[in-house]
């Protein structure tokens, strides 16, 4: 029988492994955005790679039962368009034509998009990593509402998680076997 103190090693020496891991990798980037963007990418490839083995119609197939259209097309085009929304027009500044859901009409298509964001995810990475905690303005509406960069990547990840979540669970009532798209696998 496996002690509790000897399996509290095992993980303690596992977690240090992991953090001696998590370090080695920061020093190749100085950037905590971009440190943490490169895990969203890594679960959304693999979410990706999953759609790639639904077919195009299921793919683009909508279900009243999921919000935002609730195809899994629209579900991704609204994920980038949350991107869109916060990081390019309110953090960024810059001016936008949101992504429509039917200019996107398959995986690839999807893919293309995404890699856009990437780019502006990189440009706000840049601009705010060293004042990722300092408040900043943003006019929603015609109100000031005061937020801070790291929360409004926080934001936009955690927005993308919640609907990876739908797309896998909307993928199940379309007859597939979700896959395990989580940051650590």
């Amino acid at each position: 029988m496996i002690s509790v103190a000897c399996l509290r090693r095992v993980s303690e020496g596992t977690l240090h492994a992991n953090l001696k891991t998590i370090t080695s990798k920061m020093e190749h980037t100085n950037s905590y955005f971009e440190y943490q963007y490169r895990l969203v990418q890594g679960s959304r490839k693999t979410l990706f790679d999953y759609c790639k083995r639904i077919s195009n119609e299921n793919f683009l197939n909508q279900n009243s039962s999921f919000g935002r259209g609730g195809s899994i097309r629209n579900l991704l085009v609204h994920i980038a368009n949350t991107y869109e929304y916060w990081i390019v027009k309110h953090a960024l500044d810059n001016d936008i034509a949101f992504t429509e859901y039917t200019s996107i009409n398959d995986i690839d298509a999807v893919v293309e998009m995404f890699g856009l964001i990437d780019t502006e995810i990189i440009d706000f990475s840049h601009r705010y990593e060293s004042s990722k905690l300092v408040p900043i303005d943003l006019q929603l509406n015609g109100v000031t509402k005061t937020t801070t960069p790291l929360e409004l990547f926080t934001h936009v990840i955690t927005h993308e998680f919640h609907h990876k979540g739908q797309i896998l669970s909307l993928s199940r009532h379309l007859g597939y076997v979700p896959i395990d798209t989580d940051i650590i696998r």
